[in-house]
């Protein structure tokens, strides 16, 4: 499948392109992290594959209007 097709069937299916699925799948795994683990943002960022804690951050901002950590401070599982 072309560059071109896979954008028009994600945008057909999905109704985003093909790399705001990724960067949705990837904020939402780190969602994930943050509410089930006490992992810091550096390997939270890696593992999700945002690279480091500023992209992780700059992401969150613009998908969520939040910074990781208050997220993790509203919605962690492992509050004490």
């Amino acid at each position: 499948m072309s560059a071109r097709s896979l954008t028009r069937a994600c945008r057909a299916e999905l109704a985003e392109s093909p790399a705001a699925v990724v960067r949705r799948l990837r904020v939402e795994r780190a969602c994930q992290l943050l509410e089930e683990t006490s992992l810091p943002l550096k390997p939270v960022a890696m593992r999700v594959g945002l690279g480091d804690p500023s992209t992780l951050y700059r992401v969150f901002l613009r998908q969520l209007g939040v910074a990781p950590a208050d997220y993790r401070a509203r919605f962690s599982a492992l509050k004490t």
